[in-house]
């Protein structure tokens, strides 16, 4: 079943793209969920359309995304977090704790997911790095540092 997405959807691709799913996926949740619409001969066309007035604007907003990484690539953060022996974490940094300190540290507000941690939750102090992702176009290998705090 091709379909074209109204929204983004994880792990199946972004807003105005034509995607092919399988019947029972499409009809009974993507349609449903109002997150796609059949990709109809003039659905398709009406698409084109929409996607050719948008381009200029789209360049503006890759620009925008493209300043922040650079904002981002000069950021370094050292989030800190109470520790037992062996540097093992009391709870976990998560993708909300980077967003906050983001917005903390840098004044650059960063919704939380759009952030995903390299192997999940981080629950040891030390170097990890996350991904960014701006725009679809635009995405940001984002490294930082989990620093026990000293008792």
């Amino acid at each position: 079943m091709e379909l074209i997405l109204k929204k983004d959807v994880e792990n199946l691709g972004f807003k105005d793209d034509v995607v092919t799913v399988k019947n029972g996926y499409g009809r009974n949740f993507l349609i449903p969920q109002g997150q796609a619409i059949l990709a109809t001969a003039s659905a398709k066309k009406v698409l084109a359309e929409n996607l050719k007035q948008r381009a200029f604007k789209e360049k503006k907003i890759v620009d925008d995304a493209q300043k922040i990484a650079d904002q981002l690539k000069g950021l370094e953060l050292k989030i800190t977090a109470k520790a037992g022996t062996g540097n093992k974490l009391f709870g976990s940094v998560t993708n909300a704790d980077l967003s906050e300190a983001i917005q903390k540290e840098g004044n650059i507000a960063i919704e939380k997911k759009y952030i995903s941690i390299l192997g999940g939750n981080v629950k040891v102090a030390g170097p990890y790095e996350a991904t960014i992702r701006l725009h679809r176009e635009v995405i940001v290998n984002f490294p930082f540092e989990v620093i026990a705090e000293a008792k």
